[in-house]
């Protein structure tokens, strides 16, 4: 019988205003998560910063309060005061309260910008349980309050103005202050974490050059951390400061700028004794993680620009092939930023450019200042040791393609490395089958019991494998567990990287949760950042948590994770319990695995990504770099070592 129900236009819901906000935050920032939370933080930072990019501030200062509210500040115009010929009310009250307005559609008062359009302030407002601002102009400052409260009956008004924009003095400031206080009731915290506010202010402070980045910290017990980044040199700064902890080849870093087809392009590069590039490119002050058509336009204009030198210094014979665009960027690190309208990211997340004309604008400047660049003499040095590098990578290069062709052959003989080593799946959907790369045949033969054989494949790793960050890739190639892992997955490797033949959708790391796990944690992200970046920006990496403890009374079991969840499972399960601590993943069953760490109902993954491309490159480096010193001041400056013993240890200490 068929259910009865009734629908008419009085079921058909309305979102005011900027209730739809609030009823939908992931549409609008991502999550309700640490991301989303930053994200609201950008949107105000970025609104600031394009007033500096566009020529009318120089000065950005950012506060976190005591209660967790967040101030912006910048010297640009101000946000205009004046009555909205449409909307009937002044301009701050419409750019923060209407979801599609702004002053960034057309390309009169601001010329390149990167926010949301005239979404992101008013997305804020929505999201936050009170908001102000105070703009200066015209000698004559402005206030104006929003707060999301709840009425009667629960029901929350988002971002409603207290009252109208009101003038509350005269002043000789100029600019706008935006304050607000992250809403809880959206938030799974609103408490904004240091590192990852204070490393995106010092990106933003490279890219601008010039301006003046004042971050403060009022949270901390009793102190205030205060920090300003202001870099008069730019993006050459930028690269100094990601090639810090490696040997330059030359100094200072090579950069350039000029403008072609109405876009601004800027870049400056180094190379150093490494063997992996690394380029990092944005667009209006945007992180295009996953590059796009800037950075092909710049690698095929590097590599035409140094072909056409090595034949005219006679470095190549006619005879000669050309190098390739790898052997021009081994050892590179290279900044490119570009300012241009009417910007087309590829997908929803803005990492990926598309504009084809971005790389006609690129190519042409590079090409016009780098060539000339090359035939001076007062450059000779630097030219010379760019080519050199390069034709010797070009001989490694030789020895990696065979090395490719012989790992190509082996998958044809029946994905030879593997035999004996991958236990895998029968399904054959790519979309739901899982690659668990496990730490020691011991608890691979126990994964390989516990798991689900239709969707759950088993890769074991005999040994540790070798840290790729120290080694060339045709070193990587001749290495057993990598070979086996770059069959296993199907994608090839580097520049022959193709996520589509990728027999996987999650490829989870699952290791002991102890030193040399987490060094094996370690080797293995570093070469999947280093020569499979793509699997990481598409969401494919992942790690297994597994549990440290059982609390077990009778046939009572509680798994946990970490010391606050034993701490808590030994308090509710009560007197005469007893706690098996696992050393290792080998300590478990295969049914102890399943329920803990296999099974998708009950287990816990870390997802990887890529959030900051820049902070990344710098602690892989210091890391798993070849120079003892900056690791070691990173582990002095990281580590607790203070910390309080576990409560297993503790309670171990009473028996």
């Amino acid at each position: 019988m068929a259910k009865e129900s009734s629908y008419t236009v009085g079921d058909i819901k309305v979102m005011e205003g900027l209730d739809a906000v609030r009823m939908r935050p992931g549409m609008y920032i991502g999550s309700t998560g640490q991301r989303g939370l930053h994200h609201i933080l950008w949107e105000i930072v970025d609104n600031a910063i394009d007033e500096a990019a566009n020529g009318y501030a120089n000065e950005v200062t950012v506060t976190i309060h005591k209660d967790d509210s967040v101030m912006v500040t910048d010297n640009g115009r101000g946000i205009p005061v004046g009555i909205h010929e449409k909307m009937k009310v002044s301009g701050v009250e419409v750019v923060f309260t209407q979801l599609h307005a702004g002053g960034k559609f057309e390309n009169t008062s601001y010329e390149y910008s990167g926010g949301l359009h005239g979404v992101g302030a008013s997305v804020v407002n929505a999201l936050s349980r009170w908001l102000s601002v105070e703009v200066y102009t015209d000698n004559r400052a402005y206030r104006m309050e929003f707060s999301s409260e709840a009425d009667r009956k629960g029901h929350i008004a988002s971002g409603k103005p207290k009252y109208p924009l009101t003038e509350i003095g005269r002043t000789r400031k100029q600019g706008t202050v935006v304050s607000f206080l992250p809403d809880d009731r959206v938030f799974e915290t609103i408490s904004m974490n240091y590192d990852t506010v204070m490393r995106r202010l010092r990106e933003l402070a490279y890219l601008n050059r010039g301006v003046r980045i004042l971050f403060t910290d009022e949270r901390e017990r009793g102190e205030r951390r205060s920090v300003e980044f202001k870099y008069d040199g730019g993006l050459s700064d930028f690269v100094s400061y990601l090639n810090q902890d490696k040997t330059p080849a030359y100094v200072p870093p090579v950069h350039f700028s000029g403008s072609s087809g109405g876009i601004m392009v800027e870049f400056a590069f180094q190379h150093n004794d490494g063997y992996n590039d690394s380029i990092f490119s944005y667009v209006n002050n945007i992180p295009t993680t996953e590059g796009g058509t800037h950075e092909t336009g710049f690698k095929a204009a590097f590599t035409k620009v140094m072909n056409d030198y090595c034949r005219r210094q006679g470095i190549l014979k006619d005879k000669d092939a050309p190098l390739s665009g790898e052997d021009f960027r081994e050892g590179m690190t290279a900044v490119l930023t570009l300012k241009m309208k009417s910007i087309q990211f590829e997908g929803q997340t803005k990492t990926k450019l598309g504009n084809t004309e971005a790389r006609t604008a690129v190519e042409a400047v590079v090409t016009e200042k780098l060539t000339p660049y090359l035939e001076n003499l007062k450059n000779a040095e630097v030219a010379n040791q760019i080519a050199e590098k390069a034709v010797k990578a070009a001989k490694v290069r030789e020895a990696t393609r065979k090395a490719k062709a012989t790992a190509r052959e082996k998958n044809k003989l029946e994905n030879a490395p593997l035999v004996g080593k991958l236990s895998s799946c029968t399904g054959r959907n790519a979309a739901i089958n899982e690659l668990f790369i496990v730490e020691g045949d011991s608890a691979g033969g126990s994964a390989k019991q516990g798991r689900d054989r239709k969707f759950q494949a088993i890769l074991p790793l005999r040994g540790k494998p070798l840290n790729v960050e120290k080694k060339r890739l045709d070193q990587v190639l001749q290495n057993d567990e990598f070979r086996s892992i770059i069959t296993a997955l199907g994608t090839g490797i580097g520049e022959d990287f193709d996520l589509g033949s990728l027999k996987y959708n999650k490829v989870i790391i699952l290791s002991d949760a102890d030193q040399d796990g987490a060094h094996i944690r370690a080797i293995l992200l570093t070469f999947f950042y280093r020569y499979m970046k793509e699997l990481i920006n598409d969401g494919h990496v992942y790690i297994g948590l597994s549990p440290l403890y059982r609390v077990s009374k009778g046939d009572k079991h509680i798994y946990c994770y970490d010391d606050a969840e034993l701490k808590k499972a030994t308090a509710e399960i009560g007197k005469g319990y007893s706690i098996q601590r696992y050393k290792g993943l080998g300590e478990m069953n295969p049914e102890q695995l399943w329920e803990t760490t296999l099974n998708p109902q009950n287990r816990a993954l870390v997802r990887v990504l890529i959030e900051d491309a820049a902070d990344v490159e710098h602690k892989v480096t210091v890391l798993m770099g070849d120079k003892v010193q900056p690791r070691k001041e990173y582990i002095f400056e990281n580590a607790d070592f203070n910390k309080a013993p576990s409560v297993y240890e503790q309670m171990a200490g009473k028996m």
